[in-house]
């Protein structure tokens, strides 16, 4: 298998797949207050179509690939495309982002289909605040849904925190302490702000250094190594902890030097960095009926032309103008 890279030397292989833009939530940051235009059904990729790219993909030397949306899970088949994607050979890693509102009723069938790697958005421990980040009141459903995939034998169960100034950061202590008594890996996310203007995303942006500097009034963190991953992530465990503490940090430490990504729109356009609007649409040469050697020149034309780094700072935000976040895949 080659290895893929771009003009920077970067190794590339991972691909993030967004299969619908469909959500059952409304996420402040990832939802436009007023809701977002949803794709026709036409003009999202099939199964069939989503399978063939990441065949592709996987033969060029991708090797991680993760399902999100919108919300993977409201998806009718989601299943079986699953299982479908665990019988590619050479696919390393199959992981899955979800909220969690449909986890509970759907992680026996994830797991029997070959997931064993699950990330869940969660924001908050408490319900009145839940409705308040996602304006849906899904809290229960959500937390049932993480306590069913650890009891099955996910691993890791990966719970995603966006951390709020005003928000949520008064639970940053709460939620890192979960870290403690069970194998969880919290991973607290600068927020980004894709939807909402330069002044309200200053007024709730919590870094990563603070959040940092809560978590050391537990006890001290010592810095670990993850294994089997080479993602944004730094880590982090208290002694003694089941579980680890992750710290994505986008926006003052940004990871753009070893971004190992591309991703999928699930309307086919391939995107190669998350913060920018370029964007290139492999949908039609696919439904052009293009060959899979033309297809892959389309994936490594993205992976090529992959920015050096973002321009987003602590103090310069701006929002990505082409897409919400639901629409991107995260």
């Amino acid at each position: 298998m080659t290895l893929l890279t771009d003009r920077y030397e970067r190794p590339i292989d991972y691909l993030r797949v967004s299969i619908t833009d469909r959500c059952n939530l409304r996420c402040l940051y990832c939802m436009p207050l007023g809701g977002a235009v949803k794709l026709d059904h036409e003009d999202i990729l099939s199964y069939e179509e989503f399978l063939r790219l990441i065949e592709i993909a996987v033969k060029m030397g991708i090797n991680k690939v993760r399902l999100t949306g919108g919300e993977p899970l409201v998806r009718k088949g989601v299943v079986d495309f699953c299982r479908r994607l665990t019988g590619i050979s050479d696919l390393q890693s199959l992981s899955l982002t979800t909220n969690g509102v449909l986890l509970e009723e759907l992680a026996q069938e994830l797991y029997a289909a070959g997931i064993r790697r699950i990330n869940v958005s969660l924001d908050t421990l408490q319900r009145e605040k839940f409705l308040r980040i996602t304006r849906r009141d899904e809290f229960d459903r959500v937390w049932r849904g993480i306590q069913a995939a650890e009891r099955l034998g996910f691993n890791p169960v990966k719970i995603n925190v966006v951390v709020m100034r005003g928000i949520n950061d008064d639970e940053v202590l709460d939620l890192a302490r979960l870290s403690l008594h069970r194998p969880y890996h919290i991973r607290f996310i600068e927020f980004m702000g894709f939807n909402n203007d330069s002044q309200w995303t200053l007024q709730h942006y919590f870094s990563a250094d603070e959040i940092l500097a809560k978590l050391s009034k537990v006890g001290s963190l010592e810095q670990v190594a993850a294994q089997h991953t080479n993602g944004p992530a730094r880590h982090f465990r208290w002694p003694d902890a089941l579980g680890m503490i992750g710290i994505i940090s986008p926006i003052s430490h940004h990871f753009c030097p070893s971004c190992n990504r591309i991703r999928l729109t699930a309307d086919g356009k391939l995107r190669n960095c998350l913060f920018s609007d370029q964007e290139l649409d492999i949908k039609s040469p696919l439904r052009q009926g293009a060959t899979d050697s033309e297809l892959s020149q389309f994936l490594r034309a993205s992976i090529v032309n992959k920015p050096e780094k973002h321009s987003l700072q602590p103090d310069v935000f701006r929002k990505c103008q082409s897409r919400p976040m639901v629409a991107i895949g995260g």
